[in-house]
């Protein structure tokens, strides 16, 4: 049976140059005289959206119904790739029934600052979580035959200039941080195709730079997909060609279909990468063909069902102190209820901008509430969303004598899509003046006080210890009202946690005065110490930690052990109890960091996590696996991830600053050699396996010439420490029985190939 890149061979060089751009906005270049067809990709990380008319980037068109699942700021928070993989079936099976080849997504961006429009496509401000969620989706999406796009390939993390911004980030942040989760994606999920971003790195384009989407993504990673555009982020076609883009989305007036070919019919380098991106194109359209026809029609009802339970997976419950001797949440049988704010009745279940579906179904708070818990529930809005609308004070006064009448007030507050949306950042992390006012009034008029939060990345949290309760729901999808009632009364008992920190001020977070950036250029200046390692290196007191979440019910940990396996890796083992009356979800957290390391180390770093279901009373040995991989830095020095050997420390918690335990454990450094050379410091010298022995001697007579420790300008251990530090060709200018030939002759031994 042949395939399309059985036909590569029989195709013109304008053809080729054809398959490497769109046809139309979401359509790829049929070639009908060999049976090449047609393919359709569309957007979606949190769900379909195909569109059936007009076509644009940025959700104004109508799109067919699709199911809107949490998006990823949700999604992320339940710290569960398996629920991730899940959802990700039920996007390839909604994909393969609309013939959809690809659907792009997911964002795996790290959240570097809370101010970033698109944070709520995002997963976290840690590249584990990113990676591991970000591969559950993808494995579960093509599981069902439909190709992902794993987004936006890199550097991605502000909306402001974003299609000319320069992201300038040192090499170690980079890898270490960037870069991670997508080669943990890439190399554990194989993505069909990886969507480069629009702004530039270190000054070069993502979409034109060879060392990023070949050297790393396929030479270093062994990616084999298709590298596509995001839409419009090509600015030099053919360069963009040559550095591994294959394909341009979307359509257009075929100019640089045109410029493609004429530069392949001269240069044998761009004819070259022609047909290696035309292969992969073909070899898409071959995936797409080999999946089964897909049986329809969706099973609208399962799948709402599927997203009303990821959903529930993903609120994070911040805060329930007691009230009259008992928590306020879960909502007691009997209680009388003020349900206000708009959000309640009117939801923010998803984000602005290109991921914007249109659901089968939208469940709302205030809908859910009352069907359950009927005429025990009384709603009044407390506020317009448009801060200048006529009337608030109005909105205010019916909701506080509402709330003063009754047992609880559940309070509904949060950002409208004017705050928060793809295409712009957000200027502050305040929620607006006039919803803050409201709950101050209410929270005055009812001790019994519920916030439910309803945002796509972090908010200020002033309020934190003025009401008893706080519900972090995030946006979550077309099910998320139901979701929310089914963690206010106890329905679902809360896991999700929080994956990136909540901070008391903007000016407390890692990026402030490093974003947006002037001029074209935005610089990373926080270097590796993005997120909760920026608040920990930093001692830092934040509102609520990374990784923090409660339950109703509580988890008790046993002692932690770890031991090295044969592999390299790290196996931690931990007791966790259920010491409560409630069955509950706990998610264990593994942070690992060098005891002592010879470059800048965050205090601690998460290197694995699991969640788990333990029933009421309980014990379940949780096992963690923590990869060899993941406790490398990134060495400039020889350009490749090292790892460190010696001690590490070991902390296993229910957050970043909640550790229930640690343990020690030695590990086996990678051998590093690096040349000699005469700008090599004597510390590096005496490390050489080679130079070393070689220079001990020379170095004692040095010593002998400077005197004992009790002479001299400094100590003995004083000199020592500044020799460390001393060039090796600087040593014949001061006369120490060093000449510039031993210089020489010592480094040519050194770098000299051994046996």
């Amino acid at each position: 049976m042949t395939t399309p890149r059985d036909h590569l061979s029989e195709l013109s060089t304008e053809e080729k140059a054809s398959l490497t751009s769109g046809r139309d906005f979401w359509t790829l270049k049929p070639i009908e005289r060999v049976g090449v067809p047609s393919i359709m990709v569309t957007d979606g990380p949190h769900g379909l959206r195909k569109q059936a008319a007009a076509s644009d980037h940025l959700g104004i068109g109508d799109s067919v119904p699709a199911t809107c699942f949490p998006p990823a700021s949700g999604l992320g928070a339940s710290f569960d790739p398996a629920l991730a993989e899940r959802v990700g079936v039920a996007l390839g099976v909604e994909s393969a029934i609309e013939d959809v080849a690809v659907i792009l997504g997911p964002g795996i961006n790290i959240k570097r600052s809370p101010l970033c429009g698109r944070n709520f496509e995002y997963v976290s401000e840690d590249p584990l979580v990113s990676g591991v969620i970000g591969a559950g989706l993808v494995k579960g999406i093509q599981s069902q035959g439909v190709g992902s796009s794993l987004k936006h390939f890199a550097a991605n993390n502000q909306e402001f200039e974003r299609m000319t911004m320069s992201s300038d980030v040192d090499p170690r942040p980079l890898r270490e941080i960037y870069l991670r989760g997508f080669e943990r994606v890439v190399t554990d999920a194989r993505p069909w195709t990886v969507m480069c971003s629009y702004n530039k790195i270190n000054g070069v384009y993502a979409s034109q730079d060879p060392w990023l989407l070949t050297q790393v993504l396929r030479d270093e990673w062994g990616f084999e997909g298709l590298v596509v555009s995001d839409w419009g982020a090509v600015n030099d076609r053919v360069a963009a060609l040559v550095a591994g883009l294959d394909l341009e989305m979307p359509g257009s007036d075929g100019a640089p279909d045109r410029a493609v070919a004429t530069a392949a019919a001269s240069d044998p380098a761009v004819a070259a990468a022609l047909d290696a991106s035309a292969a992969r194109v073909l070899d898409l359209v071959g995936k797409a063909q080999a999946r089964p026809a897909a049986s329809g029609p969706l099973d609208v009802d399962a799948h709402h069902a599927l997203a009303r339970e990821a959903a529930g997976r993903s609120i994070v419950l911040l805060r329930n102190e007691p009230v009259g001797g008992a928590p306020v949440l879960p909502l007691a049988e009997d209680a009388s209820i003020a349900l206000i704010g708009e959000f309640a009745r009117t939801p923010r279940f998803q984000g602005g901008g290109s991921s914007h579906i249109n659901p089968t179904r939208v469940d709302s708070a205030l809908d859910a509430l009352t069907a359950a818990a009927g005429d025990r529930v009384a709603f009044a809005p407390g506020f317009a969303f448009d801060a200048a609308a006529d009337g608030q004070d109005a909105l205010r006064d019916e909701a506080v004598a509402l709330a003063a009448s009754r047992d609880v007030a559940v309070v509904f507050l949060g950002l409208t899509d004017a705050e928060e949306s793809e295409g712009f950042d957000r200027e502050h992390i305040d929620l607006a003046a006039h919803q803050l006012a409201l709950l101050d009034a209410v929270a005055a008029a009812n001790p019994r006080t519920v916030v439910v939060l309803s945002n796509g990345s972090v908010v200020a949290l002033p309020f934190a210890d003025r009401v008893p309760a706080i519900v972090e729901a995030w946006l979550l999808g077309q099910a998320g009202g139901s979701a929310t009632v089914d963690v206010l009364l106890g329905a679902v008992n809360p896991s999700g946690r929080l994956a990136e920190t909540i901070p008391h001020r903007l000016e407390d977070t890692p990026a402030f005065g490093n974003i947006p950036g002037s001029l074209g250029h935005v610089r990373y200046g926080e270097g590796i110490l993005v997120g909760y390692r920026w608040y920990d290196a930093r001692d830092i007191a934040v509102t609520y930690p990374f990784g923090h979440g409660l339950s109703y019910t509580a988890f008790g940990y046993g002692a932690v052990s770890a031991a090295v396996t044969a592999s390299g890796d790290i196996q931690v083992t931990v007791p966790v109890t259920n010491t409560g009356s409630r069955d509950g979800r706990e998610v264990v957290q593994v942070y690992i960091a060098p005891v002592a390391s010879v470059v800048e180390r965050a205090p601690r770093e998460l290197k694995a996590f699991a969640s788990v279901e333990i029933a009421a009373g309980a014990t379940a040995d949780v096992v963690l696996t923590v990869r060899r991989e993941d406790l490398a830095y990134w060495d400039t020095r020889v350009d490749r991830f090292v790892v460190e050997g010696g001690a590490y420390r070991v902390e296993v918690g229910a957050s970043s600053r909640d550790l229930r335990d640690s343990t020690a454990v030695d590990v086996a450094g990678d051998a590093i050699v690096l040349p000699v050379t005469p700008e090599s410091t004597l510390a590096e010298v005496f490390a050489h396996p080679v130079a070393g022995p070689m220079i001990a001697g020379a170095f004692a007579a040095v010593q002998e010439q400077l005197g004992d420790a009790g002479d001299g300008i400094m100590s003995g251990d004083a000199m020592a420490k500044m020799l460390g530090s001393f060039p090796l060709g600087r040593l014949p200018a001061f006369g120490w029985g060093v000449d510039r030939e031993g210089v020489d002759r010592l480094i040519a031994a050194a770098n000299a190939p051994q046996a």
